[in-house]
């Protein structure tokens, strides 16, 4: 496959031109990243978004890969001579990795077999004599002229068996029967589980005797059932209609009328129930479970970015509590600017209960900082800290103070990291976590990406999904979101600054020493004195980083450098200065430039003309800032209180594929199935709902013995 046809297939699949294809494929081979294209490249690429990028790099490496294979298949293939014209097309034209290793396995090495003992014993000629379908003639006769004692094979039967073990393998190593079995397989097999024997009640239990179409089975459920049969709850099969089969691979392999046709149909259904069955149903399940892979992927990585994006607080001073019940809640405030004034504990839960001496403290932070905001962890004895601090709201009297439960998914992980130890190297593992919960409502980007993606907690089943795919695929997620938003070159942490385009974690290191060791950066440029950050990093990084308030304006904006003099040519156009981005006189005036005709004046791009008038309108603008804010409390509800038809208002706190979870203010999240989520067809909960929307929601059900509560949506939003 040249580059030429893997562009035309990577283009249907994407949705894209070819053209769009190559050139997008010549600026990933030239090392630029895709945050990078995506912002800085559109009139290469025409325009594309960073998520066809993704796809047509997914898919280039995916298809190169494959092109890697098959020239090893054909060079092993070869090497033994026994390739043809006919063979190497087949394999060259494959679409799929299994269509190639199905036409690689008669020639593979393979390991002792019944059939390569047969071979070793001189039985290949009795094989090729029962695959002649001889009309006349006795088998048996034939196979005793291939006796010997010495090698085991000392009756004609046993000849005759070892014939037809070398069958079975070539059958089974047909690569059109194979994959026909799997095709009809995934279409018309049946996926079973059922309780082992000695399975106990458990919350696989729904799963002890259930049955579902390979072909409509839902990801979440084959993810469930995978996971109950390593716990050895389950066992799991794939059911098909065996008959069918044996009797497709007989009109394919025997002939009749033949004295040998009923010895190979007796191979044909060992080859089918030892060697071929149990290996597509390996094949069937492991594609399952990478489709059930892929999605839980899918909804983990989709949650993870609308968690990512929600909205800073800004202007608050935080009080961040990480609840507990033995060890005291652990408090610490944090100033506007995230700045952590001051930590300690308070006992109001059980079993000390010291209520009064609690109410005493948090009067005095209260007094002392001017708390505006009460932020508890969603942890271990978060609601009974909710209605402490609900009180201590009540009896403080002091209007706009409000809390809010925070995620604290990952809080311990981070708390416990070097990192945090050399953040807060005074405090302990509970007190960093208090201060981590209340930057987490402050600025949830710059937190959460101090914490490894997979522990934030807004997936499902994330644990059973490949590691590795995860983690590709959450860094990618939080590549995209600090990128799309960008960060303060002067207050940025390491962590932050390593997903920035072309940046790594040593040189994001290494920048914020420079800065350390040579104060604020005042001008983009300085960054090239920055060690190890050379040309290319510099281009892939720049635009992303911003200095506001420093020597240049425009190094305050999303505004590459490479665009400066344009960016200038247009404030000159409109009569105005670089230090007037943002104004309102700036904002009229570049009203008035079509910027069509902008960019046919100066000759320039479309798309980055469009860029740069938005930049220079709204210099500062942050993305997060255009999306709903967080639903803050003052009062506190307990599952008793529900009753059904109550409406309340929530937060969306994960979403999956069977509906949303959201916080109604109880001690569980409350669950709006997806035939709640809309009056009309919701295809997925991701289409009605995502992670941190505020929503409201009537109560359908309340299950106190098993903490569950039902929702709906339906009329409400």
């Amino acid at each position: 496959m040249d580059d030429r046809e893997l562009f035309q297939i990577i283009a249907g699949e994407s949705e894209v031109t070819p053209g769009q294809v190559e050139k997008t494929a010549a600026l990933l081979d030239d090392g630029n990243t895709v945050p990078f294209i995506a912002r800085y490249r559109k009139e290469v690429t025409g325009e594309l978004d960073e998520v066809k990028i993704r796809l047509i790099e997914e898919r280039l490496k995916f298809y190169r890969n494959l092109n890697l294979r098959k020239e090893e298949v054909i060079r092993l293939i070869e090497e033994q001579g026994k390739l043809t014209p006919e063979l190497k097309e087949r394999i060259l034209s494959a679409q799929k990795p299994t269509q190639v290793e199905d036409l690689y396995r008669p020639y593979r090495q393979k390991r002792k077999t019944r059939a390569s003992v047969a071979r070793e014993k001189g039985l290949e000629p009795l094989a090729r004599y029962l695959l002649s379908f001889p009309r006349l003639g006795q088998p048996l006769e034939e196979a005793a002229q291939y006796l010997n004692p010495e090698k085991g094979v000392a009756l004609p039967e046993e000849a005759l068996q070892g014939a037809m073990d070398i069958v079975a393998e070539e059958i089974s190593d047909d690569p059109d029967i194979r994959s026909w079995i799997r095709n009809f397989t995934f279409k018309s097999g049946v996926f079973r589980s059922a309780a082992r024997e000695a399975a106990a009640p458990s919350v696989y239990e729904m799963y002890y005797d259930y049955r579902e179409p390979v072909s409509r089975i839902a990801p979440h459920r084959v993810l469930a059932v995978n996971r109950g049969e390593r716990e050895e709850f389950l066992k799991v099969a794939v059911e098909v209609d065996e008959e069918r089969i044996l009797e497709y691979m007989a009109r394919m392999r025997v002939k009749t009328p033949s004295v040998t046709s009923q010895i190979v149909l007796s191979a044909v259904k060992d080859s089918y129930r030892r060697l071929i069955a149990p290996a597509v149903e390996r094949d069937v399940r492991n594609e399952l479970t990478d489709r059930a892979d892929e999605q839980a992927i899918l909804i983990f990585s989709k949650n993870l970015r609308q968690l990512l994006l929600q909205p800073p607080v800004k202007g608050k001073t935080v009080l961040g509590v990480d609840p507990a019940y033995r060890t005291g809640c652990k408090w610490a405030v944090v100033d506007d600017t995230g700045k952590m004034l001051e930590v300690g504990v308070v006992y109001p839960t059980p079993p000390q209960k010291r209520v009064e001496e609690a109410l005493l403290e948090f009067r005095r932070l209260a007094d002392k900082y001017g708390i505006d905001i009460i932020a508890i962890g969603n942890g271990t004895a978060s609601r009974e800290t909710e209605q402490f601090v609900v009180s201590f709201i009540g009896g403080y009297g002091k209007k706009n103070l409000q809390y809010i439960i925070v995620n604290e998914a990952g809080a311990s992980v981070y708390s416990a990291s070097e990192l945090a130890a050399r953040e807060f190297p005074e405090l302990d593992v509970t007190g960093r976590s208090a201060v981590s919960i209340a930057r987490r409502l402050q600025d949830p980007l710059a937190e959460l990406v101090k914490i490894e993606p997979r522990s934030v907690g807004v997936g499902q089943y994330q644990h059973d999904v490949a590691p590795k795919r995860l983690e590709e695929s959450l860094t990618t997620v939080v590549e995209s979101v600090v990128n799309h938003v960008g960060c303060d070159l002067n207050t940025a942490s390491a962590p932050l600054l390593s997903y920035i385009s072309g940046i790594s974690a040593t040189l994001a290191g290494n920048i914020v020493k420079f800065r350390e060791e040579k104060g604020r950066f005042t001008d983009r440029g300085q960054l090239k004195k920055v060690p190890r950050l050379g040309p290319k990093t510099f281009e892939q990084c720049v635009g992303f980083l911003r200095i506001p308030g420093g020597g240049n304006p425009l190094d305050g904006t999303s505004i590459h450098p490479e665009s400066y003099e344009l960016a200038l040519k247009i404030l000159e156009l409109c009569g105005c200065a670089p230090n007037q981005a943002g104004t309102p006189e700036l904002r009229s005036r570049l009203k008035q430039n079509a910027p069509e005709k902008v960019a046919a004046d100066l000759g320039a791009g479309l798309p980055t003309v469009r860029d740069i008038l938005e930049s220079l309108s709204r210099p500062g603008r942050d993305p997060r800032e255009d999306l709903p804010g967080p639903l803050f409390r003052s009062d506190v509800l307990s599952m008793e209180d529900l009753q059904p038809g109550m409406e309340l208002r929530g937060t969306v706190r994960n979403v999956v594929d069977f509906g949303a979870f959201v916080d109604i203010g109880v001690k569980v999240d409350g669950l709006v199935h997806r035939s709640q989520l809309s009056d009309g067809f919701v295809r997925h909960p991701m289409d009605a709902v995502a992670v941190g929307d505020v929503v409201t929601v009537r109560v359908l059900e309340v299950d106190t013995a098993r903490q569950r509560v039902a929702l709906s949506m339906k009329g409400l939003n």
